[in-house]
């Protein structure tokens, strides 16, 4: 299913995982997976266990649920700022290092899909003040655990990689743990609250 913008993936989102559950919408059986996106919300199912039909009835009888507190989890995530490209982004955005943390922390994100490297989640606010441009040359090596910014996003590198965003901070909250029976910190819909270290 597409949708217009990520603001209305995430609250479709919602509306058809948790918040819609606690507002009676049932999940049906034969759903196998709600996974949302950039402007899209995928939906697969079990053909033997539900028609095509009713899977679009139950996507149609959705409401959006734009209530962040109504998808019932909140991350917290300690984060030690003073990351390489802090200095560079304040004067981006002309504020000054504190500033740029004072926002970053004060600021509701909202997770909004998740990709790129397992446990990776692509955060949002309700504002632009924090939207800087990626690198122009992506570095070869990130750290697991760096806190970064780029575009209208926030984001925690799950593990090591190559990658392009501005990096603010570092955390050592585990954001994927295949050995846990949810091994994703984060999961989209959730609220995260960055906190200083």
């Amino acid at each position: 299913m597409e949708l217009p913008d990520l603001n209305a993936v995430v609250a479709y989102y919602r509306g058809l995982t948790a918040a819609g559950v606690s507002a009676g919408l049932s999940l049906p059986r034969g759903i196998i997976d709600v996974v949302p996106a950039a402007r899209t919300v995928l939906v697969t199912f079990d053909p033997e266990a539900i028609r095509s039909a009713g899977v679009r009835d139950w996507l149609e009888s959705a409401e959006p649920a734009r209530d962040a507190v109504s998808s019932g989890r909140e991350v917290t995530i300690e984060v030690s700022y003073g990351g390489p490209d802090l200095a560079e982004t304040a004067q981006f955005l002309s504020m000054s290092e504190a500033e740029v943390v004072r926002l970053h922390t004060s600021s509701e994100w909202t997770a909004a899909f998740s990709g790129f490297a397992p446990g990776f989640v692509y955060l949002v606010t309700t504002h632009e003040r924090l939207r800087v441009p990626r690198r122009n040359t992506p570095r070869t090596v990130v750290p697991a655990g760096a806190v970064g910014l780029a575009g209208e996003f926030s984001g925690v590198y799950p593990r090591s990689s190559p990658g392009g965003w501005q990096l603010i901070g570092t955390t050592t909250a585990a954001l994927w743990d295949a050995s846990k029976a949810e091994p994703a910190l984060i999961r989209p819909g959730d609220v995260v609250r960055f906190v200083e270290a």
